[in-house]
Order: structure tokens, then sequence, then C-alpha cells
């Protein structure tokens, strides 16, 4: 099965370093470590209230990458003008709302169809791969077909949640829809990423999936970064990611 990638998420870096504010810990100095580490790609979402990312880090980010940078954004005039600005290899539209801890849920684009097909459009213009944050649901992945997006991230939360939980049954239930919008997805011409949750216990059933061409990691990344150091804990998702794919890591 051909490589899969990794993309990593920074964000929980700048939740730290504006915890206590100032500098550190440095967002930009764990996406050049995670390069190093074996990333294929680095995430970062600026949200709207500047609660991790900061505007100055997804500067710094464009100047020093190696690696494409995924530009995580809400559908809003202001995200759309800095994405037109930087041009970043890739922006994922993501729902937001101010009072939620993370990204609840994938995006509302059956209802939202026309307005953020006149979103995306100038995004596509200037040459960015847009990617819309969705659940596995055949409605939205239709409608994000319809609007021009050329890849489709899917929201792999209940999956893992239920994972988390216990409830085994429905954990089960999740995976099969995520495999089979997986499919449905890449069908229609769509290329299929997935994340939200991912953990060494959970990463190599989606990993598995052959649609699946991309995974976006962060939070847990982060978390495993306090214990063993931010390149180990990358170096074992890559392990695990590679091993599900029935890789070896000189493949």
């Amino acid at each position: 099965m051909a490589h899969l990638r990794l993309g990593v998420n920074i964000d929980h870096v700048a939740t730290v370093r504006n915890a206590r504010g100032g500098a550190t810990p440095d967002p930009v100095r764990a996406a050049k470590l995670a390069e190093e580490a074996g990333a294929d790609g680095i995430t970062a979402h600026l949200r709207e209230d500047r609660r991790h990312i900061s505007d100055a880090d997804i500067e710094a980010l464009m100047d020093v990458l190696d690696r494409p940078l995924n530009f995580e954004m809400a559908a809003t005039p202001e995200m759309q003008e800095i994405a037109l600005r930087h041009k970043p290899h890739a922006v994922c539209i993501v729902p937001e709302k101010r009072e939620e801890r993370t990204t609840e849920g994938g995006l509302e684009v059956a209802r939202e169809e026309n307005s953020l097909a006149h979103f995306i459009a100038p995004l596509r213009d200037a040459g960015c791969r847009v990617s819309i944050f969705i659940a596995a649901d055949p409605r939205q992945i239709d409608a994000a077909h319809r609007i021009g997006a050329q890849v489709i991230e899917l929201h792999t939360g209940a999956y893992c949640d239920a994972h988390a939980e216990g409830r085994l049954e429905e954990r089960e239930e999740e995976l099969g829809k995520l495999r089979q919008m997986a499919s449905y997805a890449h069908g229609l011409g769509l290329e299929v990423h997935a994340g939200h949750g991912l953990t060494y216990d959970t990463v190599q059933p989606v990993a598995a999936f052959p649609e699946v061409v991309e995974l976006n990691i962060g939070h847990f990344l982060v978390g495993e970064a306090i214990f063993r150091g931010l390149t180990p804990a990358i170096a074992e998702m890559r392990r695990l990611m590679d091993a599900a794919r029935g890789l070896t890591a000189a493949e």
C-alpha cells in the first residue's frame, strides 16, 4: 500500500505558550522538529479568537517550513483574506464556535452549499488545495464534491471517543462509517484525509483504509511529547501508521 502522509498539528504547543505568555514553547520550533521527525506536513488552525496559533506564527511558518502547511480556518472573510495573502499549500475549512474547547464536529456543507462554494472559489484560484472537514456522512461528502473541494477530511472524533470510553460496539460502528465514507468519497474523485482525536491505540484501523492518503494528528502528539519528547512521539506514530500499511520505515 502507498505511503500514508502524516500532518502534525502544532496548535497546542501554542496553547501551552499562551497559558503563561511569552515566547516559549515556540510552535515554529515544534514544526521544524516535526519535519525532522518524519512529518509530511504541518497543520495550524488560526482561530478567530487566536486562543493558540497567532498571526505571527502563520507568517513565521510560511517563511521557514520545508514541508507543506495545512492552514485550518473558519469560513469567514477575515480568514479568507489571510489565506489569500499567504497562499499556503492547503486550506482546510473547519466549523468554529467560540465556546468550544476543540472542533466538535464536521462542517455543515449541505446546508451552506452556495455560500461555501463562493467562499472557496478564490482560494482554489489562488492555488490553494481546498479541504473540507466533515463527518462521515454521504450528504456532506456529496455537497463537498459539488462545491469544488479537492479534499475531504473525515472527522474521526466519534470513533476515538467511543474507543476511549469503552463503548466497543459503537466504536466498531463508527469505524465502519469511516471506512464506507472513505471509499465513497474516493469513488467521487475526492482526496481523502482523516483526523481528530487519533492516538497510538486508535490510529492503525484508520491508517489501514487504502483510500486515506493523509492523517492529521496534533493534541495527542503534543501530550506525548511531555513524556517522551516530540521527535520520539512523532516517530512512534509514524511507525504505527507504516505498520498498518504493511510498510517498513525505509519504504
